[in-house]
């Protein structure tokens, strides 16, 4: 038995996959997926939801949504360089009209997969995104309008998308955080124990003078000099 080439492969798994379309509730949840991930609608509305809802966490859910919104733009252009026409399987139409004729890579599973990785990340909340986003991937081969191959790649320009970002992200504010923390070392351990020290350190050698010319007067007898010595 010859095997398959890459191509084949992706034909059969597309037609196993669209066959699965034929159940009307599948059918009808994949078209739902479909239309929702539209632009990236879907992870904009999730993105924007939570910043609004999640107050202390506002910056990383914007930094997300923003990550895939990239994400979503990026696969566009990839798609008018590249501009891979979109299966035809004969028997079964695409369950959903398409805003492009191109097809590689999926715009849905780049934005999706974007959203899962930069907001999936904040648990509890993002946690349902992940599985979201892989269900999104699937519709777009259930309606028939990616190949597999699409929606991988689609799926590792948005990953790549949302480590990249993220991992830039981390490190401006752990850089922040570096000089806030050495500043506050600075001030606190630099400059006023120094002068307390000091102050402290001058205010006990003088108390120490005092109290020893005070008791050498009080047996009598002063060296010459005592006073002026006492006093300083």
């Amino acid at each position: 038995m010859t095997p398959l080439s890459p191509e084949e492969m992706d034909h059969r798994l597309l037609a196993a996959l669209r066959a699965r379309g034929c159940d009307p509730r599948v059918a009808a949840v994949a078209r739902a997926l479909s239309h929702g991930g539209e632009h990236g609608a879907l992870w904009l509305a999730a993105g924007l939801a939570g910043a609004a809802a999640d107050r202390p966490r506002r910056p990383a859910w914007l930094r997300g949504t923003a990550l895939s919104c990239g994400a979503h733009l990026m696969s566009v252009g990839l798609k008018r360089v590249v501009r891979r026409r979109r299966p035809l399987l004969p028997g079964h139409a695409p369950l959903v009209r398409t805003a492009s004729p191109h097809s590689f890579p999926s715009a849905h599973a780049a934005s999706a997969t974007a959203a899962a990785v930069a907001l999936g990340a904040l648990r509890p909340v993002g946690t349902p995104l992940t599985f979201l986003a892989v269900a999104m991937c699937l519709s777009r081969l259930v309606v028939g309008v990616h190949y597999p191959s699409d929606v991988a790649a689609g799926a590792a320009l948005g990953a790549l998308t949302a480590c990249v970002g993220s991992g830039r992200a981390r490190g401006v504010s752990g850089k922040n955080a570096r000089s806030v923390r050495g500043a506050r070392l600075w001030s606190v351990r630099g400059a006023r124990p120094q002068r307390v020290r000091g102050r402290r350190v001058q205010s006990v050698r003088g108390m120490r003078v005092q109290s020893r010319g005070a008791r050498v007067r009080s047996m009598g007898w002063a060296p010459p000099g005592s006073m002026r010595w006492g006093r300083s």
